[in-house]
C-alpha cells in the first residue's frame, strides 16, 4: 500500500510555529493581526491559497508582502526543529518493514520541505514526496494523483492520512481512502464530514486500519 502522510500537524507539531510566524509577518507588513484560531484554520493550503483565505481583500502585491515576510519569519523560527508527534518514527520504519511505500503531500513549499528533510537527514526517508507550490494546492486532487502516478499504485490501494479537512477532502476528491489525526489544527467534527476510516489519536494506532 502506499501510505501518503501530511507534514504540519500530522508527522511534526508546528502550528505555533506557523501561527507566531503569520503574526509576525502581518505586523511588519502592517495589516491585521489575526488571532489563532484564524490563523490555525487555514494550516495544510498553500500559502498563496491560505492567504487569499485570511486576506481576501487585500491587494495581490499586498499578500505577497506578506508572502515573503512569513517564509522569512518563518525560516529564522524554524532553526529551532519542531517536534516530532508521538510514534512517528517508528511508524515510519514499521510501514517499510511491512513492504508499504510511504510519501508525503504537504502545503509546504518544495524549499521548505527541503530544507526540512535535510536538517533530519531524511531526504531518502520518504519514496516520494509533493508541495503546494509544484502541483496544486489541497483539497485539489492533483498532489494525490502525481503521487499514485509516479509511484504505480492505485487509488484503491492508497492512503492519506492528515490532520485537517483539506488532507481527507483531497483524499476523497482523488477517491483515496483516509485516516485522520485528532490532534492537529482541525476538530474531529471537521474531519468527520470527509467520511475516513478512522479518526486516531496517535500515529502509532495508524496500523490498525490498514489491509
Amino acid at each position: 500500500m502506499l501510505v501518503v502522510f501530511d507534514w504540519d500537524g500530522t508527522i511534526i507539531d508546528s502550528a505555533a510555529k506557523i501561527i507566531a510566524s503569520m503574526q509576525q509577518a502581518a505586523r511588519s507588513c502592517q495589516v491585521d493581526v489575526l488571532v489563532d484560531d484564524e490563523i490555525k484554520n487555514i494550516i495544510g493550503l498553500g500559502l498563496p491559497e491560505a492567504l487569499l483565505q485570511l486576506y481576501p481583500d487585500l491587494e495581490f502585491i499586498k499578500r505577497k508582502q506578506i508572502q515573503a515576510a512569513y517564509s522569512e519569519a518563518f525560516i529564522e523560527a524554524d532553526k529551532i526543529p519542531c517536534d516530532f508527534f508521538h510514534g512517528v518514527e517508528d511508524l515510519l520504519h514499521d510501514l517499510q518493514g511491512r513492504g508499504h511505500k510511504i510519501a508525503v503531500a504537504t502545503g509546504k513549499s518544495r524549499k521548505g520541505l527541503n530544507r526540512v528533510l535535510q536538517r533530519l537527514d531524511w531526504q531518502q526517508r520518504f519514496d516520494a514526496t509533493r508541495c503546494a507550490d509544484e502541483t496544486a494546492s489541497k483539497p485539489d486532487p492533483l498532489m494525490l494523483h502525481q503521487l499514485m502516478q509516479q509511484m504505480d499504485y492505485a487509488a484503491v490501494d492508497t492512503l492519506m492520512v492528515g490532520d485537517t479537512e483539506y488532507d481527507l477532502e483531497m483524499a476523497s476528491n482523488a477517491g483515496v481512502a483516509s485516516v485522520g489525526v485528532s490532534y492537529g489544527a482541525h476538530a474531529v467534527e471537521r474531519l468527520q464530514k470527509h467520511g475516513p476510516i478512522a479518526i486516531i489519536d496517535s500515529l502509532s494506532l495508524l496500523t490498525q486500519s490498514l489491509r
